[in-house]
C-alpha cells in the first residue's frame, strides 16, 4: 500500500495492491472504514475487458487515518490474497 504524494487529497488517498479479482467496492469499504471513515473507493477496471485490474484506491478524510490503514492493513488477507 502507497499513500499518495503531493497536497490536498492525494494525501488522503491509498494505494491497494494485490486485490481478489472477485472482490467489490462494498467489501473493500467495509474493511477499510475498520480503520476510519472512508470517503470513497475506487477499483480500478480495464477498458477492454472491463474486468478488475486487481489494484484501487481508498480516500479518508485525513491524512492520519490513511496512514493508519496502512500499518493496520498492509498484509490483510481477503479470499487467500494479502492486501499491499
Amino acid at each position: 500500500m502507497n499513500r499518495g504524494g503531493g497536497g490536498g487529497s492525494s494525501q488522503r488517498c491509498v494505494f491497494v495492491g494485490n486485490i481478489p479479482y472477485d472482490a467489490t467496492e462494498e467489501q473493500l469499504t467495509e474493511i477499510f472504514s475498520s480503520v476510519g471513515p472512508v470517503t470513497c473507493f475506487r477499483l480500478v477496471f480495464d477498458r477492454e475487458t472491463g474486468k478488475p485490474k486487481g489494484f484501487g484506491f481508498c480516500e479518508y478524510r485525513d491524512t492520519e487515518t490513511a496512514m493508519s490503514a496502512m500499518r493496520n492493513l498492509n498484509g490483510y488477507d481477503i479470499n487467500g490474497r494479502a492486501l499491499r
